[in-house]
């Protein structure tokens, strides 16, 4: 599948370009940005073609787009690139409200065209330990998920992620519902900015299965808390490693093509622990991270073998509950949540 990376910041640069080249199946063919310097910059790092409009790319021969921009322009991209007939990988946050990401994804359904959404976090090595550590059943019958992205980092969130809650809660979001199921209610807690936006949250969700969890996220946080923190019947599961190495391992230049079966594996000091009871402590050794994944089983989709790896209506799921917080936190109310597909 040839692909064209949308945007060539931080996102496109480190968590997208070098994430499609390794990835089975998939062919980085070209990079979209109005950029000379980024435009130079992607020519010298990967040997692609660089275009300024999505529109040159079809004559290209690229099948599918993967879209990382600001998010304020992530529903007019991923529309504009559906309509051409190219499927769609969309950046988080899939969009700045339920209802133009339900518009987004009818669109898709009505034209036809693959959709997916960027929830590479669904491929940590941490979220997929506590998927494993829940699918064998350790923990008895669950009761409360915890779960933080919490840093210390320079200056005030970027504006381009539309606000701390939507950027890092787009994927806290998305991995609770992935986990546990449906929200039925709301309740949040934010630090808001003078320009707007938030620098530190706290959200509170009752799934319909009954299970609580509760999300944090921080710019501002000199002592993180635990990555995961997953309490059953039977015992916790604690993973306290702040967030998964494939992160860093990309920033610093390293690629999933240049480490083969290394890449995403954590050592033994990041691995979590389970404690059964008053029992003793136990480490459990975590899952390789595997984002690359995600591409691998978007381009089997685009060819017709497979559903996509992230369902669309998913992300508007998760926009619903993101937007319920937001007026959660603004009116100190807890808010009802509804089915998304309306």
């Amino acid at each position: 599948m040839r692909v064209a990376v949308v945007g060539y910041g931080i996102g496109g640069r480190f968590f997208h370009a070098p994430v499609v080249a390794g990835a089975p199946g998939c062919e980085l063919a070209a990079v979209v940005t109005a950029d000379p310097a980024r435009a130079e910059l992607a020519r010298a790092e990967h040997g692609v073609r660089t275009v300024a409009a999505l529109e040159e790319l079809p004559a290209l021969g690229v099948e599918a787009v993967a879209v990382s921009t600001p998010a304020a322009t992530h529903t007019d991209l991923t529309e504009r690139a559906l309509r051409l007939g190219l499927a769609v990988v969309c950046d988080k946050p899939f969009a700045l409200d339920a209802a133009a990401a339900r518009s987004t994804v009818e669109l898709a359904a009505e034209l036809g065209v693959p959709l997916s959404v960027y929830q590479n976090r669904r491929w940590d090595s941490d979220l997929l330990t506590v998927r494993r550590v829940l699918d064998e059943g350790a923990l008895g019958e669950v009761t409360r998920l915890e779960s933080s992205f919490e840093r210390w980092a320079a200056g005030d969130p970027p504006a381009a992620g539309a606000g701390l809650l939507r950027d890092f809660g787009a994927h806290l979001v998305d991995q609770a519902l992935h986990l546990l199921g449906p929200v039925e209610a709301v309740a949040a807690q934010a630090r808001s900015l003078p320009g707007g936006g938030e620098d530190d949250w706290r959200v509170q969700l009752r799934h319909t299965s009954g299970v609580t969890s509760e999300l944090s996220g921080s710019w501002k946080q000199a002592a993180p808390g635990p990555r995961f923190r997953v309490t059953g019947s039977r015992g916790t599961f604690v993973l306290e490693a702040p967030v998964d190495g494939q992160e860093a391992a990309l920033l610093a230049g390293r690629t999933p093509r240049g480490e083969g079966r290394a890449w995403g594996v954590e050592p033994p000091h990041r691995w979590g622990w389970l404690r059964l009871g008053d029992g003793p402590v136990s480490r459990v050794p975590s899952e390789p991270g595997r984002w690359p994944e995600l591409y691998r089983l978007f381009a089997l989709a685009v060819r017709g073998r497979g559903p996509v790896p992230v369902d669309p209506w998913d992300a508007v799921a998760t926009t619903a509950v993101v937007d319920a917080a937001r007026r959660a936190a603004a009116e100190g109310t807890t808010v009802a949540v509804t089915d998304p597909r309306g």
